[in-house]
Formats: C-alpha cells, sequence, structure tokens
C-alpha cells in the first residue's frame, strides 16, 4: 500500500553545463537496473538529455528521506561524483508535485527553448528503454502516457509549439548574428543525430553555401548529406576538411571531448587565421573549453544559447500560462487516478478476508450438519459468500466516495485497514478494554458475540 512517486532532478536553470556534463548519465539502461538493485524503489525511470537529468522513481513504505538520499547517492556514485556536490544543484519532487513536474517537463515549459518538441521525443525513448528493461511498471507507465497526453493537448489547445525553436536553430540563429549574413559560408556539422540534423535544416534555410557532415557512422552522415544536399565526410578526416569550415557545430553523443585545442591550432595556419565559430551543444561537451583561448576562435556552448532564446520566451508567456492551466488539471486528474489505485488493494483484501472467514465457518458448519450432497454444499457456498459481499458493498462505496476527497483517502483506507486488521498485526492485550472489569484484557470471538447480544436487548 501507500506507493509514493519521487522526482530527482537538475537542469540548466539550477546547474552549469559543468555539472550537467559531470553528471549526465551516459549508460542509461544499466543505471536504472542498478537503482532498482540498490535502492528501496519498486519502479524508476531515468531521462538524460543535454540540459537535464530526471529521475522518476515509485518506492513503498521507505521513508521519503531513505528514498531521496539513496537514489543522490547511486546518481553520484554512478557518474563517480559527490553526492555533496550533487546535492547542491538537484531538485526534489515528491507525490502530485513531482507528476506536475514530469507534465510541465513533457509540455516543454521547463525548456531551455519553451515548446522545443525535442524534449517529448526524448521522454518516450526513455520510457521505452526502462519498459524494455522492466524498471517501468504500473505507476510509471501510467505517468508516462499521461504525460505523453497531455504535451498532445496543450500542442493542441496553446500556441506554445506554434513557433516552437530547437536548441539547433538557437545555435543558427547565433551564428546568424555573429555574421550578420550566412549566405556564402561553410559550416561542418560533427554529428549526424536529430539535433544536427535540425541544425542542418536550419542553417540551408539561412543560405549557407555548403555543409560538410562528419559522423562515426558514415552511413547516417551520408544519408543527412543526401538530404541537405551535403557532403558526408569519414569522421577520421574530420580535421583534413575542418579548415574550410567557418562555422562548427558540434553535437555527438562523445563522453570525451572529440575537437582538441592543439588540433585547431593547426586548422588556423591553414585559414590564414580566418576567424572560426564553433557552437557546441552537446553534454557533454564535444569542444575542449581552451579552443576559446585561441586568436580568432570564437567558442558557444550551450549555456550561451540562453540569451538567443530569451526573446522567444517573453512572446509565449501568454500561452504558458494557457499550458500550465492544463498541466494543474491534468495533474488533479492523475491524482484521482492514483488514490484509487492506493485503494484497490485495501478492497481487494477487504473482499479476500471476508471470503476467507466466510469459508472457513461453512468448513464449520458442515462437520457438524454431517454428511452433505454438492449440491447443498454449493448453495450454502454461494449464500455465505454472497451474505459477506452484500454487508460489504456499502462500506466499499464509502472508500470510493471518500477517495475522491482531496487528503482523505489515504487516512479512511489505513482506518479500514486497521478496523478489519487487513495487515494481519498483532494485536496485544491492552488494546482491549473489558466491559465488566474495566481494565485491559484480550477480545477474544466470545467477547464480540456477547457484546453483539447485548446491544441487541438494549435496542
Amino acid at each position: 500500500m501507500n506507493q509514493k512517486i519521487f522526482l530527482i532532478g537538475l537542469n540548466h536553470k539550477t546547474a552549469g553545463v559543468d555539472i550537467r556534463e559531470k553528471y549526465a548519465l551516459t549508460d542509461v539502461e544499466n543505471f536504472e537496473e542498478g537503482l532498482m538493485a540498490d535502492c528501496p524503489v519498486r519502479e524508476c525511470m531515468a531521462l538524460s538529455t543535454c540540459n537535464r537529468v530526471e529521475i522518476v522513481v515509485v518506492s513503498q513504505g521507505a521513508p521519503e528521506h531513505e528514498v531521496l538520499d539513496s537514489v543522490l547517492s547511486y546518481w553520484a556514485g554512478a557518474c563517480k561524483g559527490a553526492p555533496e556536490v550533487l546535492a547542491e544543484h538537484v531538485y526534489q519532487h515528491k507525490g502530485l508535485d513531482a507528476v506536475q513536474h514530469l507534465f510541465t517537463v513533457a509540455c516543454s515549459l521547463d525548456s531551455l527553448v519553451m515548446g522545443e518538441p525535442q524534449i517529448l521525443g526524448q521522454l518516450k525513448d526513455a520510457y521505452r528503454s526502462a519498459v524494455n528493461k522492466g524498471t517501468a511498471r504500473t505507476i510509471v507507465s501510467r505517468l508516462l502516457h499521461k504525460s505523453f497526453s497531455v504535451a498532445k493537448r496543450v500542442r493542441t489547445e496553446t500556441a506554445i509549439s506554434s513557433s516552437a525553436v530547437s536548441i539547433s536553430f538557437a545555435a543558427v540563429e547565433l551564428a546568424k548574428k555573429i555574421f550578420g549574413d550566412l549566405k556564402g559560408t561553410r559550416a561542418m556539422l560533427v554529428g549526424a543525430g536529430e539535433m544536427a540534423e535540425l541544425a542542418a535544416t536550419h542553417l540551408m534555410n539561412n543560405g549557407v553555401q555548403d555543409l560538410l557532415i562528419a559522423n562515426r557512422t558514415f552511413a547516417r552522415a551520408k544519408t543527412l548529406a543526401e538530404t541537405m544536399k551535403g557532403e558526408p565526410i569519414q569522421f577520421e578526416h574530420m580535421y583534413d576538411r575542418l579548415s574550410e569550415a567557418d562555422i562548427v557545430i558540434s553535437s555527438t553523443g562523445s563522453p570525451t571531448t572529440v575537437i582538441r585545442s592543439r588540433d585547431v591550432k593547426g586548422v588556423l595556419k591553414a585559414r590564414k587565421n580566418r576567424p572560426m565559430f564553433f557552437i557546441d551543444i552537446a553534454v557533454p561537451r564535444d569542444i575542449d573549453p581552451d579552443v576559446n583561448g585561441l586568436d580568432n576562435v570564437y567558442l558557444y556552448d550551450i549555456d550561451d544559447l540562453k540569451e538567443v532564446v530569451e526573446e522567444n520566451i517573453a512572446q509565449r508567456q501568454d500561452e504558458a500560462v494557457k499550458a500550465h492551466a492544463v498541466v494543474a488539471a491534468e495533474t488533479e486528474t492523475f491524482g484521482t487516478w492514483l488514490q484509487s489505485l492506493t485503494l484497490k488493494p485495501t478492497i481487494v483484501d477487504l473482499v479476500n478476508k471476508s471470503e476467507d472467514l466466510a469459508r472457513k465457518e461453512l468448513e464449520k458448519t458442515l462437520r457438524r450438519l454431517g454428511n452433505v450432497d454438492p449440491e447443498t454444499r454449493r448453495a450454502l457456498e454461494t449464500l455465505v459468500l454472497s451474505v459477506g459481499r452484500k454487508v460489504l458493498h456499502e462500506p466499499i462505496c464509502f472508500l470510493k466516495r471518500r477517495g475522491q476527497e482531496k487528503d482523505a483517502s489515504e487516512r479512511f483506507i489505513d482506518i479500514t485497514r486497521r478496523m478489519f486488521n487487513l495487515d494481519d498485526e498483532v494485536v496485544p492485550p491492552e488494546a482491549h478494554m473489558s466491559r465488566k472489569t474495566g481494565k485491559p484484557e484480550a477480545c477474544t470471538p466470545e467477547d464480540v458475540e456477547n457484546f453483539i447480544e447485548a446491544s441487541k436487548k438494549e435496542q
């Protein structure tokens, strides 16, 4: 009973790129399995992107501080970092606050570029991975499916994504501010993933003359080059062609740098010190930060894009208000479902206990009756089970009604479980007071029967 949702994460608002790349999860699948094994959680899913890490867990019974502390420690250990350093940059949510935060993320209301659609695809990929690993079960699955439907509703009912931009678009906008005009320039993409493809689209739409595409998997570079009318190059030949590029946008998934300062020095000589502009939109970073110290080289990382996107954020505030209202309503709806989910085990336990007691009492009666034919036995069993269900009908309806009341569900479920001792707790003798002596003594079935008979006489 009492399964609780927790979310712990960090994003571009709480941590700089150096912290985000330090605690990025480069092996999410093994991380999830390890988290399930080492921490007091029943379900989990982790999302790791260039701008955020979100870890959703479901726990049952464990104290809140134990769950959050263990997840934080495991996360820090997996990244070979210090828990106390990570703790300075994370946020923690529980219950419906965690639900609302995840809905907000899915709707791109918490993104660096508000309204960009990329986060929803990343969230779906993360969920699919967790399902395949078996770490996303009933509650996480329902939560993620609801996140997807909430995001769809926000896109349908608001204009938050009508002019949505991605990180890649912001990178190109920065290049335009630097050059003034991209016509006649040459660009190189390092990496051929989704972000690179978006960047390529924006570059070509803004007049870039030539586009070089380098990727570790050459077939992917070739496919993207054919689409964008660019030129694919082997990844190992990237430095041979780097001198031709005025703009370099890098977005690989490499855990280490792919463009080093010492290599760029040689490129600058070949270019006769003509300026080069590097935009690193990868986390962990692809480009050695020392590159920015070279003459005639300008390096921008993902944090530098904030100024570009702030202009767009201002235009979307009215739509964001509408979107947040949708998120709030859907969070309340999910909370109702979560309460009903918590109620179901209690109802099942209640019915099972009633049926078990009915069958035990039936067996006692049948032993006293002696030989009873099978048809009569079945009729008696149907009778006692039916009586039990009818007796429970009103209590169950009561619980379902109270389950709709804010902050009431858990209290009434707890009372019901204690009243019917559904958890088979050992009740100490002093828990009951004798009506005869006024002193604590054990309550026996005979005491109950005597109490019932006395009550009838009083009526």
